[in-house]
């Protein structure tokens, strides 16, 4: 299918802060603060807001009488947090690897993009990523489209950290830049993720991995989302667990959401518009906010 410039959601859109339900508090802030290096943006909306200097990343929303969700529901794959080098990525990689060595959960390189993960105490997932330089990016014409290359190549911590650590900084982690870079979700199927991702919020479909994967982004990204059925084929709308609460996007004008307010309309997609945000759901009730930045 291919997209009018006005059915697709602006080139410079931008991943916001993702709020996780959290059962214990004490327990999931400690870990994101000591293992994370992030810092006490606010504290507000019942909840805690952490970050790096004054950007907040993870929203901490207390929760506390709501169940894990199981393996299989859909939901929130990883929150991945994006680095401006390596050097910063390997000492928050460090940090965490030191904080607790059992959250960590393999490692690749992407081809865009070098990443490690993690496992927060109540089970979220966790990507810290690096992007290569945008002009070692491959593209290719498929059938289905325009796609960048991707892959899921061998990536030895140990060598990434002797290789881009330095003594010091793991212990400063706090005056380093990080930000969302995307976030991936579980879903029922890719199918249905396409219809409502690409079709109706105007995002570009940048790759797939045999019906079992699907890649999006705007303005010529690797993927600001991607949706997955790797432990979620044939999920239904989600129950209200502890988790994912809520998705933010930024977007640069009031206009950007007014179009995609009309183009949910259009589709029968129930919102809340007041006129600087919008709130919605997907088809499996994964809740998004898309606002002026």
């Amino acid at each position: 299918m291919n997209l009018q410039v006005n059915d697709l959601l602006p080139s410079d859109l931008s991943m916001g802060t993702v709020m996780l339900k959290v059962g214990d508090m004490a327990k999931v802030s400690a870990y994101y603060r000591g293992a994370l290096g992030l810092e006490v943006v606010a504290e507000a909306d019942a909840g805690l807001y952490l970050g790096r200097g004054a950007v907040p990343l993870v929203h901490l929303a207390p929760a506390p009488g709501l169940q894990v969700a199981s393996r299989g529901e859909a939901g929130l794959f990883h929150t991945a947090i994006l680095f401006e080098d390596q050097a910063s990525l390997a000492a928050t990689v460090a940090s965490a690897a030191r904080y607790d060595p059992a959250a960590f959960v393999g490692s690749a390189d992407h081809l865009v993009s070098e990443a490690f993960y993690f496992t927060d105490p109540e089970g979220n997932g966790i990507e810290l990523y690096y992007d290569k330089p945008r002009e070692d990016w491959e593209w290719a014409t498929t059938a289905a489209g325009r796609e960048v290359k991707m892959a899921s190549l061998a990536l030895s911590p140990q060598a990434y950290l002797r290789d881009h650590l330095a003594e010091a900084e793991p212990d400063r982690l706090s005056e380093t830049a990080a930000g969302v870079g995307h976030v991936h979700l579980q879903v029922g199927d890719t199918a249905t993720a396409r219809a409502f991702y690409v079709e109706t919020l105007g995002f570009e479909r940048t790759a797939g991995f045999h019906g079992q994967a699907l890649f999006v982004s705007a303005g010529g990204y690797h993927h600001h989302m991607a949706m997955n059925v790797w432990n979620s084929r044939g999920a239904g709308p989600r129950r209200d667990t502890l988790g994912l609460g809520e998705v933010l996007i930024g977007v640069p004008s009031a206009d950007d959401v007014a179009a995609l307010a009309d183009r949910l309309k259009v589709a029968g997609v129930s919102s809340h518009h007041t006129g600087a945000e919008l709130v919605f759901e997907d088809p499996w009730r994964n809740r998004l906010r898309v606002a002026v930045r």
